[in-house]
């Protein structure tokens, strides 16, 4: 590689990279003023940690991240799959819009229509009228819409994370070459059975990005937060925001270098998995093919 290319491409990461270095370096300051150092201390990592509203509110957000990844994959798969496999059926344009939308919607727009849309669930079941929601099935909707909070929270973050799940899945299953599918069901593999033992783990890859694309989507957003949650749901972005106001202090550095961590080696150990996976894939297959051009 050229010399001016590295510079170039140095300058690049360092750009990237020294605001979350800095961040890392100043949640050790002994200081209250992040941009004065007074000294190495682990003081702000003990207040972090005696701080209970903070770590309420940094539990609810992996809470939410996590149970939204896991149903946006979910979701995100069975929507990619319709689009690669089920070819141009009725109202297939429709439906690809749909499942793209919120990806490309404005967030104040998707966050304003579901606050309505709860809103009316609720006026519609009852909630508020006197004597409480009448059947079982309004009192189970009231549980669950009656206050916005984790719940609400969930489903709008899985309505905006599954949309990107499905765009992955559906371009990883356009690429894949359907031999392997082709030659299951010739043996008599059921067609559910291919799905979850061959189509699955060849664009697993695809699914464990989705999820930690979800799981990092739902654990920074703050705008569509904003309009579903409600008294006692208060999220790590929202409570950070809110912070700010009255001034930055290390205590937040220290919790965003607890974060960068969990996260960078989460993501570390889920590539690591990944590629030893495929690894072991590409070998078994290797060695059917050289045992069938062996048997002819």
């Amino acid at each position: 590689m050229p010399l001016s290319n590295r510079i170039f491409m140095g300058l690049g990461f360092f750009f990237l990279y020294a605001p979350i270095l800095s961040l890392v370096i100043y949640s050790f300051n002994e200081s209250r003023l992040v941009t004065v150092w007074g000294g190495f201390s682990l003081k702000w990592y003990e207040v972090l940690i005696n701080d209970a509203d903070l770590l309420h509110a940094a539990g609810l957000s992996f809470k939410i991240a996590f149970m939204s990844a896991t149903l946006a994959v979910v979701l995100g798969t069975i929507a990619g799959f319709v689009l690669a496999r089920f070819g141009s059926f009725r109202g297939h344009t429709l439906f690809a819009g749909l499942t793209t939308a919120p990806m490309v919607m404005p967030e104040v727009i998707v966050g304003l229509s579901m606050l309505l849309l709860f809103v009316a669930l609720q006026t519609g079941m009852g909630c508020s009228a006197e004597g409480g929601p009448q059947g079982l099935w309004a009192r189970l909707g009231c549980w669950a819409f009656g206050e916005r909070g984790m719940i609400t929270i969930w489903i709008g973050h899985t309505t905006l994370c599954m949309a990107y799940v499905a765009v992955l899945v559906q371009s990883r299953l356009k690429e894949l070459n359907r031999s392997l599918e082709d030659a299951a069901m010739d043996l008599g593999c059921h067609p559910f059975k291919v799905f979850f033992v061959i189509t699955i783990p060849v664009i697993s890859q695809a699914l464990v990005s989705g999820w930690l694309l979800s799981f990092t989507i739902s654990l920074d957003d703050y705008v569509l937060t904003a309009f579903l949650s409600g008294p006692g749901s208060t999220t790590m972005p929202q409570w950070i925001f809110s912070s700010i106001r009255l001034g930055l202090t290390p205590e937040i550095n220290a919790l965003a270098t607890i974060v960068i961590v969990v996260v960078s080696v989460f993501v570390v150990i889920s590539n690591r998995l990944m590629l030893s996976a495929q690894a072991k894939r590409d070998k078994a297959m290797q060695a059917a093919f050289a045992q069938g051009g062996s048997a002819h």
